[in-house]
């Protein structure tokens, strides 16, 4: 037997099957009409950025990564709840002035951006977070042309890191920034061009569950744009701290200490040097802000046994869920929180193998799972479905198409 990832905290039994946002499953599942369905809570939503909001200072901002899940009414609820958004994207550009956000709430990170995205990004007056001295060159150019003083920050690439994250996006050779020696005298370049220059954003890895680990980490940002900006010769006008809170995925994982975190920002922040003291501050969340927010459903059309294992075969799988199948980024697979939806209350009886209907092994979104007996036409739950869920999957692989998508 494998251990099941926990069940995020908010989710309960009514009528015996799971409730999201107070209806049952097959509620759900009837008036979008269909499975596989990604059903999004806007009750997880508001209480995760409410009690975010209470830990943390009250002058540090919170940006929603768009790459998290760029579903147009989750994009659209969290317009209330955030001061900021980031994307990485061209399609994200358009999809966050599609919803009416304000761009100047709005920065533009990643490394490769074409020509066509920098002159949409300038034309639209977002912020860039520079990757490199050639883009921010491109940018400079593609502004005069335009007559438009591109609003440029530089991404810088540290030399340490984030420790215990799941992705590292810092310290060493990496695609993501400018390493930090360089940042300078860019950022001198840029402001002597005529740019609208918007300070540093310094991102250094994603998915940690230790509070140590991002209270140094967020303390050594800090440290490092404050160098920077002596080297520069200006104070900050902002410093996007990056972000790396993590949510429990498997078996054994905790929840962060966001209140351990919010009081050493606390203490940072009383004491801050003057290159930082009339800065605008923020963090950049995506999956801690949406991730538990979000359930996976499919329906089982098949029960089988095959040498003693058995299997309960689902509408859905990997080309919705590729991180819940191991696929993404994982090197040792293990199971994501899953549940016999329409048997929410019912205890464990079984030993099973869930899968999903790909002709491929790599295809399972639960090994050796104790659960309640299910049968064809139940319906089974994956948690934490709403970040990296239908955006970051092959939907399209072997004809599958996308699923169904709700907020409710």
């Amino acid at each position: 037997m494998k251990p099941l990832g926990p069940i995020p905290a908010g989710y309960e039994a009514k009528d015996g099957e799971l409730a999201i946002g107070g209806r049952t499953a097959s509620d759900l599942v009837a008036e979008a009409g269909d499975t596989p369905l990604f059903v999004y809570s806007r009750s997880h939503l508001d209480q995760r950025v409410v009690a975010l909001r209470a830990a943390m200072p009250d002058r540090l901002g919170v940006n929603y990564a768009v790459k998290a899940n760029p579903f147009a009414p989750v994009l659209d609820h969290m317009t209330g709840l955030v001061d900021g958004f980031d994307i990485a994207s061209g399609g994200e550009l358009e999809m966050v002035l599609a919803a009416g956000i304000d761009p100047d709430r709005v920065s533009f990170a990643g490394p490769g951006k074409r020509d066509a995205e920098l002159k949409a990004a300038i034309e639209a007056e977002v912020t860039l977070n520079c990757e490199s001295e050639g883009e921010a060159d491109r940018a400079l150019s593609i502004g005069e042309t335009l007559g438009v003083a591109p609003k440029i920050a530089i991404r810088v690439n540290p030399s340490f890191e984030l420790k215990g994250s799941g992705m590292k996006m810092g310290g060493g050779a990496k695609p993501f920034g400018l390493d930090a020696e360089r940042v300078p005298s860019l950022a001198r370049k840029v402001i002597a061009n005529g740019a609208d220059f918007r300070g540093l954003h310094i991102f250094t890895g994603s998915q940690a569950l230790s509070a140590d680990a991002l209270i140094e980490t967020k303390g050594n940002v800090l440290n490092l744009a404050d160098e920077l900006a002596g080297e520069i010769g200006e104070p900050l006008p902002k410093l996007n701290m990056g972000g790396g809170f993590g949510i429990p995925y498997f078996a054994g994982d905790e929840p962060i200490d966001i209140t351990a975190i919010g009081r050493a920002l606390e203490d940072r922040f009383a004491r801050l040097p003057a290159s930082l003291q009339d800065a605008q501050l923020c963090i950049e969340l995506g999956r801690y802000l949406v991730g538990e927010a979000g359930v996976y459903l499919c329906r089982i059309v098949d029960r089988k046994v095959s040498h003693g294992t058995t299997y309960l075969v689902t509408d859905g799988g990997l080309h919705h869920q590729l991180a819940a199948s191991g696929n993404f980024g994982t090197v040792v697979r293990r199971n994501y929180p899953v549940a016999i939806a329409t048997r929410f209350d019912a205890d464990p009886a079984e030993e099973v193998n869930v899968v999903g209907c790909l002709c491929t092994p790599l295809d399972r979104l639960a090994d050796a799972a104790m659960l309640p007996r299910a049968e064809v036409g139940d319906l089974v739950a994956v948690f934490c479905a709403g970040a990296y869920g239908a955006s970051a999957s092959p939907s399209a692989f072997l004809g599958q198409g996308p699923a169904l998508e709700m907020l409710v």
